[in-house]
């Protein structure tokens, strides 16, 4: 195959990320532009490769040996591993400087000349010891009332005026292109590209996207990143974004906070939304109390198997999470009536949905105290093999449920998202 010497950034999107033996290191996600000074080519530096272990890393670009159709290939196997950051005069093509708005005054496109263009391409060419910016593809004004878009023309960048970092500040610039890129991820994913922006465009994107969407993404990022985002948004945009947020990770989040700001947010929440988030944040965080969630599924003695699974089908409820039914006498809301035992997910398949959940209730399931330790749930898992775990107090009422990977969340540094692995790909 041929190696090119010319290539558009979208069109590397994607592409596996290969050492000089085949070895796959991971997928081309942007490439890292150098904002240079009026008159001087940009300078492509590098690729945003995102690992399988969804981190973003910066692989310099005169590591590129090749760029074929379907893959970019590395002179050395042996990368970086240290998260990407952008510094100031840097700038990522697809998720900042595509979308940009410009003009040009190209003679060959004399109609052009004065009207605002957007940029939604950069071709980069190989040079003697550098990839630089050789043309920009933009795509014109809309013209007539049957056209949807205008066309889209290719002009070479001394042609092009606007390309620069006042201009990608510009407020809303490039919202709605970096959405459209933030569909189908998953939220960790987003979190890490968004981790990955300056603080005005990232929390602008935070700004447009959704409450239900946010709240995902924030429970994936660190604490800090957390506070820092909420902080920027208006304090009633805040609190319906916690009400969207499972009732644990926003007793961690609000407990990062002075309580002063923890209780007006609490208290512009809605009651039956803060409440069990009041009640979590009674316990030490590192106890059962604290980590649990007390929204597991609970039906009562009387449920069917068919009611069950249903709740177990919600795809809100996450995996860990729809492996058990919990069993109480009324009520079936935290703090529930007398805890009766629980069903897994495995019996009640086997079961005719008609039967009563009563009938194949694991009365004996192990539970755990609201104040038990990290370390004696550590113990607790291990010893019995689950993955979700009662929490039941002295009086025999269900409280909520420990998930293992809310236990892990719990026994790893705070700053776990952010620490740099030691090792070297190679």
């Amino acid at each position: 195959m041929t190696t090119a010497l010319k290539v558009f950034v979208a069109r590397l999107v994607g592409l596996t990320v290969l050492g000089p033996d085949g070895e796959s290191i991971g997928r081309v996600r942007d490439v890292v532009i150098s904002m240079s000074l009026p008159g001087h080519r940009p300078r492509a530096l590098g690729l945003a490769v995102e690992l399988t272990t969804r981190r973003r890393i910066f692989v310099p670009m005169l590591r590129v040996t090749s760029i074929e159709a379907d893959a970019v290939t590395l002179t050395t196997g042996r990368v970086n591993l240290r998260s990407l950051h952008l510094r100031p005069n840097e700038a990522l093509a697809v998720g900042q400087i595509l979308d940009s708005r410009v003009r040009i005054d190209d003679p060959d496109l004399p109609e052009q000349h004065g009207t605002e263009l957007t940029v939604v391409d950069l071709e980069i060419e190989r040079a003697r010891t550098d990839w630089l910016v050789s043309r920009v593809a933009l795509r014109t004004t809309r013209k007539g009332r049957l056209r949807r878009r205008g066309e889209t023309v290719v002009v070479p960048w001394n042609h092009v005026h606007g390309l620069n970092r006042l201009n990608l500040n510009r407020p809303g610039h490039g919202v709605e292109l970096a959405l459209s890129q933030f569909e189908g991820m998953r939220p960790a994913d987003v979190a890490n590209a968004l981790r990955e922006l300056p603080e005005t465009r990232r929390n602008e994107l935070a700004a447009a996207l959704d409450d239900e969407r946010l709240a995902d993404v924030l429970q994936e990022m660190p604490t800090d990143d957390q506070t820092d985002l909420l902080a920027e948004l208006k304090p009633s945009r805040a609190a319906d974004v916690l009400e969207a947020m499972d009732p644990d990770d926003v007793a961690d989040l609000l407990a990062a906070l002075p309580a002063t700001e923890a209780e007006a947010l609490l208290s512009r929440m809605d009651p039956e939304e803060s409440e069990p988030v009041r009640r979590l944040m009674l316990h030490s965080p590192d106890t059962a109390g604290g980590v649990m969630t007390p929204e597991p599924i609970i039906v009562s003695a009387a449920a069917t198997v068919a009611e069950a699974l249903a709740h177990i089908r919600n795809p809100d409820i996450n995996p860990a999470g729809a492996s058990m039914v919990f069993v109480v006498r009324p009520p079936t809301s935290t703090p529930t009536g007398k805890f009766l035992g629980s069903v897994h997910t495995q019996p009640l398949l086997r079961e005719p949905p008609a039967n009563l959940v009563a009938g194949i209730l694991d009365a004996d399931v192990p539970r755990l105290h609201p104040d038990d330790s990290l370390e004696k749930m550590t113990r607790f898992f291990a010893t019995y093999n689950l993955v979700l775990a009662p929490v039941v107090d002295d009086e025999g009422h269900l409280l909520g449920a420990v998930a293992v990977d809310d236990l892990l969340d719990a026994m790893l540094p705070s700053d776990w998202r952010e620490q740099e692995p030691e090792a070297e790909l190679r």
